[in-house]
């Protein structure tokens, strides 16, 4: 007969000793599962807060100095070119004759001109004559009224010829004229384009010309940094022919379309105070902030950078919960062991600076410092 202790909640329980045990040690394994969570390991990443840099010296691009206004000089006639009295380099006034062409024909067409303008008025008035006395002659019934109107019409035509012939004088005088290359402001002669002798077309450049006054600095930008650009962004300017002074521009102009040969696109600078020291093609280091309003400058080292469909990115570490956030980024300059973001961080963010492509969005990392201190971000 098999004997059995009822159990706390109305069963039977065994007597058997070892029975017993095995059911005891299988309740504690039963409540240890149910009560006792698994703790999620953190993956040790080189990770380092990021420190803000002076947005100023971000781009550094070379300039050259040239005018505000630069435009070929040319004749508004064809002809020969006989004398050139301005050179390369010459200053020159306005007014101040800068070269002729062989004005032959034109005195020529002048002087014929002149002469039919001579015709004409002695035209002119031998029908004015003739108006005037048949006017009288009409009042005294003298003449026949076709007569009278023939005699008016015939000093209207040559009141019209007469006319005729002063524009066409005035227009062989302008051609005269023009046969001297004048310079029609003050300014500096920056190239030669054609050569004593040489016969020359209406419009075409005979000198480089350069106006006086404003001057303002080319630069050329590549592709990845003219969109963080925009008029009235300020810079200094600094030239190596004038070591120890410095300038303030301004942006006043960008190229809407890129060089086909470089792929850059031309930024023009215009100078706040330029000075008579500042002579057209000196050569300028122009230090131009492409920082965007409420952003930062941020400088990391190469080894950060990871990639996005093809789009700069960076593996930031959350503080809340310290799991990885995959940020996109913009990045205004690439150097040899660091880039320059302008977007897209904030001083203090922490980032994964060494291994970016072993770790996986969402993924939780315990930060540390790098095995070496210039690994750490400048």
């Amino acid at each position: 007969m098999n004997h059995h202790h009822v159990s706390p909640s109305g069963g039977y329980l065994p007597r058997s000793p070892w029975l017993w045990g095995a059911l005891t040690a299988l309740a504690l394994l039963s409540g240890c599962g149910n009560n006792t969570p698994v703790a999620e390991t953190a993956r040790p990443v080189i990770a380092m807060p990021v420190k803000a840099v002076d947005g100023a010296q971000a781009a550094q691009f070379p300039g050259e100095i040239h005018a505000r206004y630069e435009m070929p000089l040319s004749f508004r006639v064809p002809g020969q070119l006989t004398v050139r009295y301005a050179r390369l380099g010459d200053s020159v006034k306005k007014g101040q004759a800068l070269a002729r062409l062989d004005d032959a024909d034109a005195s020529k067409t002048q002087a014929s001109a002149q002469a039919a303008l001579d015709a004409a008025e002695h035209r002119l008035s031998f029908a004015t004559q003739q108006r005037d006395r048949d006017d009288a002659q009409a009042k005294q019934n003298l003449i026949s009224q076709l007569q009278l109107e023939q005699t008016h019409d015939a000093y209207a035509s040559a009141l019209a010829s007469r006319d005729q012939a002063k524009q066409q004088l005035a227009l062989s005088q302008n051609q005269s004229r023009y046969t001297t290359l004048v310079a029609d402001r003050d300014g500096s002669i920056t190239s030669e384009q054609a050569e004593v002798g040489q016969v020359v077309a209406a419009g075409q450049p005979v000198f480089g010309f350069a106006w006086s006054g404003e001057r303002d600095v080319f630069v050329d930008v590549a592709e990845n940094s003219v969109a963080s650009i925009s008029p009235g962004q300020s810079a200094t300017v600094t030239l190596l022919a004038l070591p120890g002074k410095t300038f303030v521009g301004r942006v006043r102009d960008i190229s809407p379309s890129a060089d086909p040969q470089s792929r850059t696109y031309r930024v023009k600078l215009s100078l706040d105070a330029p000075g008579q020291e500042l002579r057209l093609g000196m050569t300028a280091n122009v230090a131009l902030s492409t920082t965007s309003a409420g952003s930062e400058n941020v400088r990391l080292p190469a080894t950060a950078l990871f990639h996005q469909n093809e789009k700069p990115a960076v593996w930031v570490v959350r503080p809340n919960d310290s799991t990885l956030e995959l940020r996109l980024i913009t990045v205004t300059r690439y150097g040899e062991r660091d880039v320059m973001v302008s977007n897209g961080l904030h001083a203090g963010e922490r980032v994964v600076m060494q291994g970016v492509h072993a770790v996986s969005a969402g993924e939780k990392v315990e930060p540390i410092a790098p095995p070496h201190p210039e690994d750490a971000p400048l």
